[in-house]
């Protein structure tokens, strides 16, 4: 197995990531290096959202909420798909839409240059379109197809950029363009700091001092944010 061929089926849980039946949701594995403590067991990982960088990140909801969700994905990740669809709109009614929780959305892009791509749109998307970028993450979710299979490359990532009202798409593929080594730094840094905490998987997320790390119910993540409540 490689980058470029993960095991869709794999659900790695390190030992503080807290989740029940680990078959029941699913996530994309990433196959390299293998954080510091043994995710399978052995040493404990420690997560708290309070060492989570989210200053400056693409995020949705009251800047000032009590709960902070920190959510690690790759736009080519079909549980991510999944989790965006099934589980978000839930949290979105319940908690972002009501100023009780924020979602700061953190790359973890390692399913090929697609990954790449969509990761570096998100970035200029942010930068310019700030208040679009939920909006623009949606429809990228809705279009994604079979890893791999068509949608994701530059082409088809900008037409669709150019389909959200007020987002001028030449004008963020230009920033793609200019800022790209910018954008990358920060996209490795997402990727990096997901390792330290143990996070081989998308998605995965951290709230309050839970991780999880698949598509699980929605009750698994009211649960998470009803702990820090």
């Amino acid at each position: 197995m490689n980058e470029s061929t993960p095991n869709q089926s794999a659900l790695l849980v390190p030992g503080a990531i807290i989740v029940a039946g680990v078959l029941i949701a699913g996530a994309v594995l990433w196959d390299g290096p293998t954080p510091s403590a043994n995710p399978q067991g052995g040493d404990q990982l420690t997560v708290d959202i309070a060492d989570v960088a989210v200053e400056g990140l693409p995020f949705v909801g009251n800047a000032s909420a009590p709960v902070v969700i920190a959510y690690w994905s790759d736009y080519q990740c079909p549980f991510c798909k999944k989790f965006d669809q099934e589980s978000l709109p839930q949290i979105m009614a319940k908690y972002v839409d009501t100023g009780k929780a924020k979602i700061v959305f953190k790359d973890f892009a390692f399913l090929g240059p697609d990954s790449l791509t969509a990761a570096l749109y998100s970035r200029a998307v942010w930068e310019f379109y700030p208040e679009k970028y939920g909006q623009w993450h949606e429809a990228m979710f809705v279009a994604q197809d079979e890893e791999h299979a068509g949608f994701g490359d530059e082409a088809s990532v900008k037409k669709l950029t150019g389909t959200i009202s007020g987002i001028d798409a030449n004008k963020v593929a230009q920033a793609v363009e200019a800022n790209k080594a910018k954008y990358q730094t920060a996209i490795d840094a997402d990727r990096t700091e997901a390792q330290k905490f143990g996070i081989s998987a998308t998605p995965s997320f951290i709230i309050g001092k839970q991780g999880i790390a698949g598509a699980y119910p929605y009750p698994t993540f009211e649960a998470a944010i009803e702990e820090v409540l």
